[in-house]
C-alpha cells in the first residue's frame, strides 16, 4: 500500500487547531475586562468604604446613617411648627389634633436625635431647608378649608417620604444608636401618618403619585456642631388642649 501524502495546514492551522485558538482568545477577551475592573476598582471602593464608614463605639457609622440623623432633625424643624399652625388654624378637630401630635412627638423625637448626634459627632442644621420654608410659607398663608387640606396633605407627603427612609435604615445600620433612633422615628412617623390620615383631607391618588416621583434634592442648610443645636420645642407661651373628640372615643348610642 502507498503512504499517504502528508496533508496540509496541519498543526496550529488545522481545524483543530483553529478551534483551540478560537476558544483561548475568547477566553483571553472575557477575562482581560474584568482582571482590568478589578485592578481599577478594587482600591478605589476600599478607599470610598472607608472615607464615608467611620467606626464609633456604637458601631460604624455610614453615610446613610449620618443622612438619617441630619433628617430627623430637619424634620423637626419644620413639622413642629406645622403642627402648632394646625392647632391655631385647623377649622376642625381632627386637623386640631393632628397638630397637637406632630408637636407632642417632634419635641420628643428632636431630644432624641439632638442626644445621639452629640454622641456620635454628627453636625447638625438649625434651620429649615428651602423647601421646608417654603411649605411653611404656604401653610401661613391659607386660611380655613384650605389651610386644613394644604396642612394634610403636605404634611402627610412629607411623613411618607421619611417613613421609607426609617425603615431602610432601620434594616441596614450596623450602629446601635441608629438603630434607636430608627425605632423611635417610626413609632412617631407611624402616628402621624394615622392622624393626617383621619383629618379626611388626604387625597391618596395624588399622593401615590407624589410618591412615586423622584424628589428634588434640596441642599441643607449650613450645620452646627450637635451641641449648639437649638432644640426643637413649642413656642413658650402657647398651650393648646386637646379638642373634646380626641379625649377618647364617641360615645355609644343606643338603638331607636
Amino acid at each position: 500500500m502507498r503512504p499517504r501524502p502528508p496533508i496540509n495546514g496541519r498543526g496550529i492551522f488545522s481545524g483543530t487547531g483553529l478551534l483551540i485558538t478560537a476558544l483561548a482568545a475568547t477566553l483571553v477577551a472575557l477575562l482581560v475586562p474584568l482582571w482590568s475592573y478589578a485592578d481599577r476598582q478594587d482600591p478605589a471602593s476600599a478607599s470610598v468604604l472607608s472615607a464615608r464608614t467611620v467606626t464609633t463605639p456604637y458601631g460604624p457609622m455610614s453615610d446613610q446613617d449620618r443622612d438619617f440623623v441630619t433628617k430627623v432633625r430637619l424634620a423637626g424643624l419644620w413639622e413642629l411648627p406645622a403642627g402648632e399652625l394646625a392647632q391655631r388654624k385647623g377649622t376642625t378637630p381632627a386637623v386640631r389634633t393632628a397638630g397637637r401630635h406632630l408637636v407632642d412627638g417632634h419635641t420628643s423625637l428632636d431630644a432624641h436625635v439632638r442626644t445621639v448626634a452629640t454622641q456620635l459627632g454628627v453636625a447638625l442644621p438649625n434651620e429649615p431647608n428651602a423647601q421646608q420654608r417654603q411649605w411653611l410659607a404656604t401653610l401661613e398663608a391659607a386660611q380655613g378649608q384650605d389651610f386644613d387640606r394644604r396642612f394634610a396633605e403636605l404634611l402627610r407627603l412629607a411623613h411618607g417620604r421619611v417613613f421609607s427612609l426609617v425603615a431602610q435604615v432601620r434594616a441596614g445600620t450596623q450602629n446601635s444608636l441608629v438603630r434607636d433612633l430608627a425605632d423611635d422615628a417610626n413609632t412617631t412617623v407611624l402616628d402621624h401618618i394615622k392622624v393626617l390620615e383621619a383629618t379626611g383631607y388626604v387625597d391618596f391618588a395624588a399622593l401615590a403619585k407624589d410618591l412615586a416621583a423622584p424628589a428634588s434634592p434640596v441642599p441643607t442648610p449650613p450645620e452646627v456642631e450637635p451641641g449648639a443645636a437649638v432644640p426643637v420645642a413649642p413656642s413658650p407661651g402657647e398651650t393648646y388642649s386637646l379638642p373634646p373628640a380626641a379625649s377618647g372615643p364617641p360615645p355609644a348610642t343606643s338603638g331607636p
